[in-house]
């Protein structure tokens, strides 16, 4: 079969966004959006994608030419809805690690067609690395990157304010732009960068915050084969998602829409001066579904999210329970459309076109469980003053999840069923577990991990009996197995 950049050529445009990530995601819903921009708007751009690790998915961007095929399928009012784009708005991927890659990156900042800057660097990935220099090719953490890119573009136009970009993250934590916008300035000023530098930072750029909504399983691996063959060409970076999308763009200055017309191209995207009712809604109902139940679901056996639907008797009552019972009774607003918002969510969570892979969703659970799930749970208990026991048993069953204490690459090795998984999240995190985990006491574990104020921005050992509970829960799961665990709860 021809490979996909024998069928389809790449289109040469001038880049106007730099995009920090490679991953499933932004490839399917931003780098989507502005393929769309290019076909039905005088937007005229391309994304130029800069790799936030090492390792990944770069060298086969490049291998095909910055194109891939994304295959959006779901149910819309009782019909089936495929829908097949091969996606030509990127133009390379650059791995900053590499010389030659910084300095073609870094050479961007000089340029006068970029404007935007898009990023999602996981939950993880908007975070202060003590150490980060600006002399260093490249900084590790993905706000010091950014910061040095920044302040190189402040020289390359000698503090000209036309030239500042809008920076849009879609990184899943509140004000995901304001505080990347904070972790930037931090470095300039421990940088000891001009304050004219700062200046320029705040009145010519503008740092937004974002929601994003897509599910987005990935590389359709089972049916890969087929799709290509139905394509005619061999594509390696398929990316499957839904076709519901929304994009909401809280911004301090002027909407952008003019820069960015997205609705002229028909996409869902909302430009407002206030997105929390829209963030708290999607970040608490759909994602915090997810971390409430993957973990436990994967340990119980179960490899899909349309696999923990479909378990009528165990995890979709576990799901649904999480939900409607207690993450919803922990919210502020109208209980009808959030339960309306919740039964939606559901649906989409049974498109039986993207089976989303719970391991795939395990990336960074702990940081995910304070964005996503934490709140509910705090929220719960200071409402109703006893504690939501789905949501605890969920944090339970991460700290199950996360046992382990040999390596293999960067990912500590789990096991279930006697097959070895992997536990993947930053370095510190899978450090503290694996040392942990050298002595399995449930008391212990759960003390130690609820104090990792550094993870929950507090002591979760001072909330009233969750040492208790958590310590239970995991020594039912130890003693009996998660499916008798979730049985008897």
């Amino acid at each position: 079969m021809q490979a996909i950049t024998d069928s389809k050529k790449p289109v040469k445009r001038p880049v106007r966004v730099l995009q920090y990530g490679e991953g499933n995601f932004l490839r399917a819903f931003a780098d989507w959006k502005i393929d769309i921009l290019n076909e039905k708007t005088d937007f005229n751009g391309n994304v130029v994608i800069v790799q936030p690790l090492e390792r990944g998915l770069g060298d086969m961007i490049n291998a095909q030419k910055g194109l891939y095929t994304t295959v959006l399928r779901g149910v819309q009012s009782g019909k089936t809805v495929e829908e097949y784009r091969t996606i030509n708005s990127v133009q390379e991927c650059l791995n900053p690690y590499h010389e030659a890659d910084y300095q073609a990156y870094m050479a961007l900042a000089s340029s006068k067609d970029l404007r935007f800057v898009f990023s999602n660097t996981t939950e993880a990935g908007i975070a202060y690395h003590e150490g980060d220099k600006l002399e260093d090719r490249p900084q590790v953490s993905f706000p010091a990157k950014l910061c040095a890119f920044l302040y190189k573009r402040y020289q390359a136009f000698s503090g000209d304010k036309t030239k500042g970009l809008i920076v849009i993250p879609c990184e899943l934590i509140d004000k995901n732009g304001d505080n990347l916008k904070r972790i930037v300035e931090q470095y300039a000023h421990e940088w000891k960068l001009e304050a004219a530098f700062t200046t320029w930072l705040e009145e010519a750029c503008d740092f937004c915050n974002s929601l994003v909504d897509r599910i987005v399983p990935g590389y359709p691996k089972a049916e890969a084969a087929q799709i290509c063959e139905k394509l005619g060409y061999q594509d390696n970076l398929l990316v499957s998602a839904e076709i519901f999308h929304l994009w909401v763009i809280e911004c301090h200055k002027d909407f952008h829409e003019d820069e960015l017309p997205f609705a002229k191209a028909g996409l869902n995207v909302i430009w407002t001066d206030d997105m929390s009712f829209y963030r708290t809604r999607k970040v608490r109902i759909l994602n915090g579904a997810h971390t409430l139940t993957v973990l436990a679901a994967y340990q119980a056996g179960l490899d899909t999210v349309q696999e923990c639907i479909a378990d009528k008797a165990l995890v979709y009552p576990f799901m649904h329970g999480g939900i409607f019972d207690e993450i919803i009774p922990s919210m502020d607003g109208s209980k009808e459309m959030l339960e309306q918002y919740a039964k939606d969510v559901l649906e989409r969570f049974e498109n039986p076109y993207n089976p989303h892979q719970l391991l795939s969703i395990s990336l960074n659970s702990v940081s995910k469980f304070k964005t996503r799930d934490l709140p509910s749970l705090l929220g719960y208990y200071e409402k109703h003053k006893n504690l939501p026991k789905r949501l605890v048993f969920s944090l339970a069953a991460l700290i199950s999840f996360y046992e382990g204490t040999e390596y293999e690459g960067s990912a500590l090795k789990g096991t279930r069923d006697g097959q070895t998984y992997l536990i993947q999240d930053s370095p510190e995190i899978l450090a503290t577990f694996a040392q942990l985990y050298k002595t399995r006491d449930a008391n212990q574990i759960a003390k130690a991990v609820l104090g990792q104020q550094s993870w929950w921005g507090q002591d979760l050992n001072q909330v009233t009996g969750l040492h208790k509970q958590i310590a239970e829960n995991l020594q039912a799961i130890w003693s009996s197995g998660m499916k008798s665990a979730l049985t008897a709860l």
